[in-house]
């Protein structure tokens, strides 16, 4: 079973003043009503500790690419069970402004019995891209 979820925002700020933003690990705990911590070397093949509010988890850096795309995969016990792949996608947009999409594809055998999983997530995710909206656009 899989499951994804998407959200976007534009925001009126370069996709290096986002990126910025956005890689500022260290100020997360400051403005981000998401995820409260994100530590350790950010660097496709390592891991890293993520903290979403009492969920911790040590995901896979897949992709790091500055001003563009910032991805990892997670497990929940072990591989197959609950997975999700989080990715956050800059696209530069002609006004100088930025279209930020943040979205994670779920799949697992637990998908299809944690529904409130996914609404939740959203509401997140647009809680999140709207903080970071107003950090870069500040």
């Amino acid at each position: 079973m899989k499951k994804e979820i998407s959200t976007s925002i534009q925001i009126n700020a370069t996709p290096e003043k986002v990126w910025q933003v956005l890689t500022d690990f260290e100020s997360y705990p400051l403005w981000n009503p998401f995820i409260q911590s994100l530590k350790g070397d950010v660097k496709v093949g390592n891991r890293i500790d993520v903290n979403l509010g009492g969920m911790a988890f040590k995901p896979l850096v897949l992709e790091f690419t500055s001003n563009q795309k910032f991805s990892w995969i997670g497990h929940l016990f072990i591989k197959g069970i609950f997975d999700g792949e989080h990715q956050f996608e800059l696209i530069a947009n002609p006004d100088c402004s930025t279209q930020l999409i943040q979205s994670e594809k779920f799949k697992g055998i637990l998908v299809p019995f944690v529904p409130k999983v996914f609404k939740d997530t959203k509401v997140n995710f647009e809680r999140m891209n709207l903080a970071l909206k107003q950090m870069a656009e500040a």
